[in-house]
Formats: C-alpha cells, structure tokens, sequence
C-alpha cells in the first residue's frame, strides 16, 4: 500500500448514533473483531516491563516503510535536483539501521521464542535438499495468533536487512532502487495479520486511549455525526503526534549506542510523524467544510416543516456552532503544517549532511523542545474553541507541561503582535486615493489574513480577547471581497490597534505568571522564530 493510498483508506465508516472516538480507536485498523480480542489478549499477557512503548516503537518504524520512502518526509529544505537524480544510500542506510532496531525489538517481545527462530534461519542456510528448505521457508507464514504474526514478521523483516545488506555493497543507490526495495517491505508489513500500522492516521488502545477525562467529555458531547468524529480524529492525531515526539526524545536522550542506530530510529520516526501531520491537516483543510455542511444539511432535512419556525433560533445556534469548529480545526491545521515545516526545514539536519552523535542529538532535542508546546497548544486551543478551558495538569502527563505552553503562548503573542501592529501601520500609510483597487495589489493584506488564520485565530480563541466577534467580523468582511474597501480596510485598522494593545498586556501579564518565574523572554530567539515564519 503507497502513503497516497493509505491517506485515501484511513477513516472507518460513521455508524449512526454510535461512538466515533472508540470506533477510531478499534476500527481504523480494520482488524476483526476476533482479532482485537487476540491481539488484546497477548498484549496483557506480555511479561516485559515498558511494554507499550517497545510495541509503539516497532510499530512506528514498521509505519516508516510506508513514510520514508517518500521524500518529502525527509528532514531538510525540498531539493531542486530531480528525485531520479538524487542518491538514495544515505537514506538506505539509515532505513537498514532503523529496520535492525525493529528486528531487536520483535526479539525482545518474542523472548524465548527468538532463539529458536535463530537456529531456523540456521537450518535455512545449510540445508542442501530443495524441498526441506521450502518447507522451512514456509513454516514462518502462520499467523493465526498474534505470536505467529510476529515470528512471521520477524523472518520476513530478517530476509530484507540482507537484501538491504547488498543494496548497500553499491556505491550508488538511485531512487526507483530505494522505491522497489521499501515499497516490498511494505508489502511485508501490510500482509501482517496482527502489526500492520501502515494506514495514515491509524489509532491502538494500548497507545492512544486519551487518559484526560475533561478531553473525553468534551469528545462526547460535541453536536453531529461528523463534528463528533472530526473533534475524536483531531484530539487523537495531536495526543499521537505528542507520542511520536516524546519517543523522539527518549532516543535522543538514550546513553550509549550508535550514532547509526540513532539516526536510523530518529529518521524514521520523524518521516511518520510528518506524514501523518501532513494526512491530519490536508483532511481538516480539505473534508471540514463539506462534511459539516452535510452533516447540518442532513439534520437540517429531518426537521419536520411545522417546526421550522420554532427551532429556527436552535438551528441558527447550530449553524454558527458548526462554523465555529470548521475555523478551530482549520486553525490547527494551519498551525500544525506551520510547527512541522518549521522543525523540518530549520531545526533538523538533511539526510547526508553528517552531523555528529552529539550534534544529532542536540537537533533532535531541539526539535522535541518546539513541537512539543505547538502540539500541547493545539490540545489546549481546540478545547477552548470548543467551549472548554482545559487545564494542562490533568491533559498531560508531565508536570513541566504548564511552563512549556505559557512560555511557548508567550512567544506566539509577542509574534503575532509584531504582526498586527506591522499590518496596521502598512494600511495606514496606503494612500487613501489607492485602497480601491483589487486584492492582488495590494499582497499584505492577502499575507495578513493567511498570518490570521494559522496564527491569529488561535490566539483570539485561547485568550479571551474581548472583541473576538468585532475583530472577526473585519477578517471577514477583508477577505470576502474582490476589492480593497476603504471602509473595510479602516475598520480592520481600527480592530488590529485594539487588538495590538490587549497583545501588549496579554504579554505582560503571562510574563508575571508564577509558572515563568525566573524565565526570562528570549526575544532574539522569538524575533528568529518570526523571521523563520514569515519567510516561510
């Protein structure tokens, strides 16, 4: 199965009336019923201290099989020189070291088991007669129980490290060589019955049941079919994306090993975590409208016509509460391709650049320290837009949660602002005889609403400012025109100077939080974010 393929295949059907936050956990897989129960089962069963997380990993670097074969999951600025033209052996060898981690890691859940599959592949070798070697070749495709599917995956993954092996014995691997060889592994991964995590946007109890009882009721008692399901889908992508992250960290705060090793599990993970950032935003930017106008469209049309006139107020509220989580969950998509690209192009070194061990694992710590409050805003902001103020002590698990979103909330009004007081002063100084003419000509105020809906709506939404509906209605009223409108263009003026100023104070006073007691304001480091930013 391609990536393409797996973002095309990766949401269950809605069953009226039931749970779309416990179908996506138990049907995005598409294993059977039977099979969850199975695989539960041995889950439970296993006697290994930290079980989660070496199952998680194993999964997330059989997930890259899918991911890193694609380039544009690749850390570093998108190359000029045609992809036929690149050379793949770098990028081989890191996906070989990544693969000889998951093969330690289905070793480490086999146990006992392992060694006799070692002298299996012993026997393999020396066998002389035709038939007993296919018989042995055979005996690793049961996978009737979730052990056998991991045996299964174990010999197949140990036949294509030796493939991988020779591929590297060149000194030269070009990009369909890199493409046939990953994308047959990727067969292998997809024919497992128990551990095939290769559709985008997949979720597993044992990793992504959302532990915070404040996020689950806020889940549940979202309006609609598909409101509920698109709020269950974003919730669980951010949680999962903190999960990638946070395994980031753990392998670049490992002591000892490789500096191979390293690179391989952290490339690897980084391409899934890309592409399922990637999946998540091109589906809320692209499905969220039209689903929820079907959605109101279908609630809408069971409304016996004698009733109309009397939940005429009710459905109106329903309208703009849908409209209200179209913009929330736009806004993190836009703010999620932003933190993404940004880690991508600026915080992390391309394949081949040859960073060092320590160099390495300073850019993935980097890395780490800014998606981690981007992802922990998001939670918090979709929350707020949808009516409720979390609180990030009982949302994560880390007690440092609370400094990291107010430092990284403190920043992103110190940048927005600069943004807002730039556009307002460009306005101003527009001469009065030249703001009718089209938006094209005018390219700041088209940039000024993209900077709006990534950053500012966000910010509008999670800081209670006052004017929220004032301040929209001017964004909308600017976009919604082929024209540049005097009056609208004042009025957007007049609402970003009161906006600039409730930023002013906003800074100030998250700045005297107790929380950032001692934490002074990088403003070099945040001027360079902006920069960054706006030049992306």
């Amino acid at each position: 199965m391609t990536e393409a393929a797996a973002k095309r295949s990766y949401m269950p059907s809605v069953v009226p009336g039931g749970d779309p936050y416990s179908e996506l956990l138990a049907r995005t897989r598409g294993m059977r019923k039977s099979q969850r129960s199975q695989r539960d089962a041995w889950f439970n069963a296993l006697p290994i201290e930290g079980k989660d997380d070496v199952l998680f990993e194993l999964e997330v670097l059989l997930k890259a099989s899918a991911c890193f074969v694609n380039p544009r999951n690749h850390p570093g600025h998108p190359r000029r020189t045609p992809v036929v033209a690149q050379d793949f052996r770098e990028a081989t060898l890191l996906f070989r070291d990544g693969m000889q981690h998951a093969l330690e890691l289905t070793r480490h859940l086999l146990g006992t088991r392992d060694r006799a599959l070692v002298f299996h592949r012993y026997l393999e070798t020396v066998l002389p007669e035709d038939r007993l070697r296919s018989q042995l070749v055979g005996e690793g495709s049961d996978q009737g129980t979730p052990e056998a599917s991991l045996v299964a995956l174990r010999h197949g993954l140990s036949r294509w490290v030796e493939v991988l092996e020779g591929v590297l014995r060149g000194p030269r691997v070009p990009y369909r060589l890199f493409y046939a060889v990953l994308s047959t592994i990727q067969r292998e991964v997809a024919s497992s019955a128990y551990f095939n995590p290769l559709t985008a946007l997949e979720f597993r109890p044992e990793f992504d049941r959302i532990k915070s009882g404040h996020v689950l009721d806020l889940i549940r008692g979202v309006p609609g079919d598909e409101a509920h399901r698109l709020v269950a889908l974003s919730f669980l992508s951010l949680f999962r994306s903190l999960r990638y992250v946070r395994l980031l960290g753990r392998i670049a705060n490992e002591p000892g090993g490789r500096r191979r090793r390293v690179a391989g599990r952290a490339y690897l993970v980084l391409s899934v975590l890309r592409s399922d950032a990637r999946a998540l935003g091109n589906h809320l930017r692209q499905q969220t409208g039209a689903l929820l106008a079907g959605s109101f469209e279908r609630d809408l049309m069971r409304v016996n016509m004698r009733d109309l006139a009397g939940r005429r107020d009710e459905l109106r509220a329903n309208g703009h509460r849908l409209i209200g989580i179209k913009s929330a969950l736009e806004g993190v998509a836009g703010s999620l391709r932003l933190e993404t690209r940004r880690a991508f192009h600026h915080d992390l070194p391309p394949i081949g650049q040859g960073a060092g061990e320590a160099e390495l694992r300073a850019h993935l710590n980097r890395a780490a320290g800014d998606l981690r409050p981007a992802l922990r805003n998001a939670i918090l902001f979709l929350g707020k837009a949808l009516g409720t103020s979390l609180d990030e002590t009982g949302v994560f698990d880390d007690h440092a949660a609370l400094r990291e979103t107010s430092d990284r909330l403190r920043r992103d009004v110190w940048m927005f602002a600069q943004i807002v007081r730039a556009f307002a002063a460009k306005a101003e100084h527009t001469p009065s005889e030249d703001r009718w003419g089209f938006v094209h000509n005018f390219q700041y105020v088209r940039e000024f609403l993209s900077y709006f809906r990534t950053m500012g709506y966000p910010l509008l939404r999670s800081t209670d400012y006052p004017r929220f509906d004032a301040f929209l209605r001017a964004m909308e009223r600017l976009e919604d025109t082929d024209l540049v409108d005097p009056s609208r263009l004042e009025a957007a003026i007049d609402e970003c100077v009161a906006f600039h100023t409730f930023l002013v104070k906003l800074f100030d006073d998250i700045s005297r939080r107790d929380v950032l007691a001692g934490v002074p304001f990088d403003r070099r480091a945040a001027a360079g974010a902006l920069k960054l930013y706006i030049s992306d």
